[in-house]
């Protein structure tokens, strides 16, 4: 395979490269479908990114600090990491969403194409 073709087939969308030939436009899905599926790409990038700042708050020690510390504190820092989480990808995020967003739709366009079944989904 030459330099040439690899970087060709690189420039292809992801769903040309098993056929490496352009997939089939899919229907598109409705505005609710779309909606809802946005709202759950970033719920999961919130979740993510909450994952990702919890043991950097774990490892914080606030006993010195004015407000911090405490019981109280304690209770309440998992939420406050994932409230954290929720407003940074609702700020755009770190392009999590984006990608889960895509992915998720495309699933959704080929199930209602083949009448509700995805290649891979269980039954």
């Amino acid at each position: 395979m030459s330099v040439s073709s690899v970087s060709h087939v690189a420039s292809m969308p992801m769903a040309t490269h098993a056929a490496g030939k352009p997939a089939a436009r899919s229907q598109p899905l409705s505005q609710q479908d779309e909606s809802k599926t946005r709202k759950t790409a970033q719920d999961f990038e919130a979740m993510a990114l909450g994952e990702m700042l919890q043991p950097m708050f774990d490892t914080v020690d606030n006993s010195a600090a004015p407000f911090g510390g405490g019981n109280a504190e304690k209770q309440f820092r998992s939420m406050q990491v994932l409230e954290l989480g929720k407003e940074v990808a609702r700020s755009g995020g770190v392009g999590i969403a984006h990608q889960v967003y895509g992915r998720m739709k495309d699933m959704q366009e080929k199930a209602a194409q083949s009448g509700g079944r995805v290649k891979g989904n269980r039954p």
